[in-house]
């Protein structure tokens, strides 16, 4: 049924498609009606306290028995200087006051999102998911091998070879290719001051090329089109995020889906501002204007900009989706498979 079937193999699914793990966005009963359909469905856990974690967990394992994929962050410990603090909030002090927020008056500290540590890894090793994922690189040797003795595939974002290569010798079942078009939170973690910026179609055959294990294409990818492109291209699946940001099992936040309706082929940019880390989301003004700030380390940068889209979320919004937004299906989340799944079988066909 698919040209290569390694990924289904190693995960146990059906269908070579993986609903992207969007923090903020993915809910139990996305990754479950996902998992359902013969995907594999991914949560977002990066901003779940442990608590909330286990919660959702459970509700998960109620709602299916199907694969499923709890996606982590892997960022150092950051730290800012009182200098730096004070700096900062002098730069954004005429955007608080126009929009009425008050700025913070303590020095951030780190919450959320929140780095993999023990906690996460002690509610995985008690009831391990088919697979645990992360971004900006993995955890610790000990932790990989723990969660790979409980039977857990282990699943990591790349945005150039080296990275992959990198992710591949430290024990990676399969690499995600993220390529320049993916909403939200770039991958880079070798070298996130100088992000190679390397679009998916470049990017996805020489990572097929540089490692042994699958991989999997993400990034500007939303419709049977593109699946197949990324077959044709080397890649054992899809990661697949905008196309499910505006389902009804989707987490609905109005602003970000009003965003995503206007959706189109350059209305995104990359950006530093809002988090600390390189992300793409809706081109505002208010975010373009944020090109010239000098932000502070991941996600330290949440301290700060948080009060101004809680006071005025309009003009200061973050909505995080990729390039595709224009492809993207519509209907349930399962609707929304059930065409991808369609599309591309048709456009993997031969004509004649």
């Amino acid at each position: 049924m698919w040209p290569d079937d390694r990924l289904t193999r190693l995960l146990g699914i059906e269908h070579p498609i993986i609903q992207a793990p969007m923090a903020g966005t993915t809910t139990p009963a996305l990754v479950a009606a996902i998992a359902n359909a013969g995907g594999m469905g991914s949560h977002g856990c990066a901003a779940l306290s442990p608590e909330t974690l286990e919660r959702d967990m459970t509700e998960m394992r109620a709602a299916t028995n199907g694969a499923v994929n709890l996606n982590f962050f892997c960022h150092a410990k950051p730290e800012m200087s009182e200098a730096a603090h004070s700096d900062l909030l002098a730069e954004l002090a005429p955007d608080y006051q126009r929009a009425g927020a008050n700025p913070p008056s303590n020095m951030p500290e780190v919450a959320s999102p929140r780095a993999f540590g023990p906690a996460e890894l002690a509610l995985l090793l008690a009831h391990p998911p088919a697979v645990a994922s992360f971004h900006f690189g993995l955890p610790d040797p000990d932790a990989i091998a723990a969660l790979k003795t409980a039977g857990c595939k282990i699943l990591a974002s790349a945005t150039t070879v080296a990275e992959a290569r990198w992710l591949a010798e430290r024990g990676a079942d399969a690499i995600i290719a993220q390529g320049w078009e993916a909403g939200g939170h770039r991958g880079v973690f070798l070298d996130v001051e100088n992000d190679a910026q390397v679009g998916l179609f470049a990017l996805l055959p020489q990572i097929v090329d540089a490692v042994a294990v699958p991989v999997i294409a993400a990034g500007g990818i939303a419709d049977g089109r593109g699946i197949a492109a990324a077959f044709a291209l080397g890649a054992s699946g899809v990661q697949i995020g905008t196309a499910f940001i505006d389902c009804a099992e989707a987490a609905q936040r109005d602003w970000h889906i009003a965003a995503l309706q206007e959706g189109h082929d350059d209305s995104t940019m990359i950006s530093s501002a809002v988090s600390g880390r390189p992300a793409r989301a809706h081109r505002t003004p208010w975010l373009t204007r944020m090109k010239d700030v000098t932000s502070a380390p991941f996600p330290l940068m949440y301290h700060y900009t948080r009060p101004l889209q809680a006071a005025d979320p309009e003009p200061h919004h973050f909505a995080l989706y990729g390039q595709s937004a224009a492809l993207r299906p519509a209907g349930s989340a399962r609707d929304r498979f059930d065409q991808l799944v369609t599309d591309a079988q048709k456009a993997l066909v031969p004509a004649g």
